[in-house]
């Protein structure tokens, strides 16, 4: 078995090489993937699948196999943007392949696993699909932003329920059992705006955030954590205000906040340890998580809470296990086992449902 596996994934080389450097070619940012989901579509189809849909979100859906127990492999198709051109050595799309290595935007993050993730099936379904199971491999959308709406949205609303994901975001062939969480708050001071000539007739809602900033660079310095996962972490990372003009003193000031969750931290707690702080206690702010109305290139507008928690697999969880045991078979060396400094779709699949899922 293993190694018609790997002769079947040599066979396929070229096909592979040449859909990656296709669906790279194709601009796909968060919001703007319908040509890249187009054409993964069309090499599902090639391949074979037994079926291949859009769903409304966007997110293209194949599946190999017709059984009740369903498996699902993951890889996000969107991707940031190009920054400076500049800083590129080659054309981000038209990218380049040299001494074994792909170039371009989205190679690594995160079309090279969702390509590998179609041609996988593909050589499953060579091998033989087991009677009891149905793959399924997802091309998401808008994770770049929005990690794990797309899954929120094939677990509640495609009523599509794995019992397992593996995700194929970059690892180096790593097994990864989890990651730090992250979620977002902002706090709001008001004040009473007066002219700026005369600021002690008013109250200036800068100045009642400053202590605000200074205890929150506090509270990241002095955060402490013995999980695998690391600490947490909160910082500032915006901040505006609003008045009737720049001669005024403002009567509002927001900051945000980009707040990592580690082992043991929750939105409730997060929140919570905010809303102590003196600081926000003495100038009576509020303090509180966005929701964003996330709009598919499809035109679907999808609400969700900008909280994507933490999640940690078990080393004797039976997916891993199961996943090291391939591992060893397949290349007849042990897996390092790790978690992400990123953040991933596996914040809707195991962190909010708790459907066993690995990297």
């Amino acid at each position: 078995m293993q190694q018609q596996i790997a002769n079947l994934a040599k066979s396929h080389q070229p096909e592979l090489l040449k859909f990656l450097r296709e669906i790279i070619a194709i601009p796909s940012f968060s919001g703007e993937e319908e040509q890249a989901v187009i054409r993964i579509k069309a090499e599902m189809q090639k391949l074979g699948y037994d079926d291949v849909q859009i769903d409304p979100l966007g997110n293209v859906i194949g599946r190999i196999g017709n059984g009740k127990r369903l498996i699902a492999l993951d890889g996000h198709c969107d991707t940031v943007g190009i920054g400076n051109p500049e800083n590129w050595k080659v054309d981000p799309f038209e990218g380049d392949f040299k001494n074994g290595i792909i170039y371009g935007r989205g190679a690594c993050d995160q079309k090279g696993g969702l390509a590998a993730a179609v041609y996988a099936a593909k050589i499953i379904k060579d091998i033989g699909v087991p009677d009891d199971v149905s793959l399924f491999v997802v091309g998401s959308v808008l994770e770049e932003d929005f990690e794990g709406l797309s899954w929120q949205y094939i677990l509640k609303e495609d009523k599509i329920m794995p019992e397992a994901v593996v995700f194929t975001e970059p690892s180096n062939l790593r097994i990864s059992v989890g990651q730090r969480g992250r979620m977002e708050m902002k706090v709001r001071t008001r004040g009473i705006s007066c002219h700026g000539s005369a600021p002690e007739r008013g109250e200036n809602a800068i100045y009642k955030m400053t202590p605000i900033i200074h205890e929150i660079d506090k509270l990241n310095k002095n955060s402490k954590s013995t999980s695998i996962l690391g600490k947490g972490s909160i910082a500032v990372t915006d901040i505006c205000s609003s008045a009737p003009s720049l001669c005024a003193v403002p009567d509002s000031a927001i900051i945000h906040l980009d707040r990592r969750l580690t082992e043991g931290e929750t939105l409730e707690t997060s929140l919570q340890e905010v809303r102590d702080l003196r600081s926000v206690r003495e100038a009576n702010a509020e303090v509180f998580v966005p929701e964003y109305k996330v709009k598919s290139y499809t035109g679907i507008t999808y609400p969700i809470e900008s909280y994507f928690p933490m999640w940690l697999m078990k080393k004797n969880d039976p997916l891993v296990t199961t996943a090291i045991e391939a591992y060893q078979s397949q290349f007849a060396s042990h897996p390092e086992l790790y978690t992400w400094v990123f953040s991933t779709n596996g914040v809707a699949t195991k962190g909010i449902f708790d459907i066993p899922s690995i990297g």
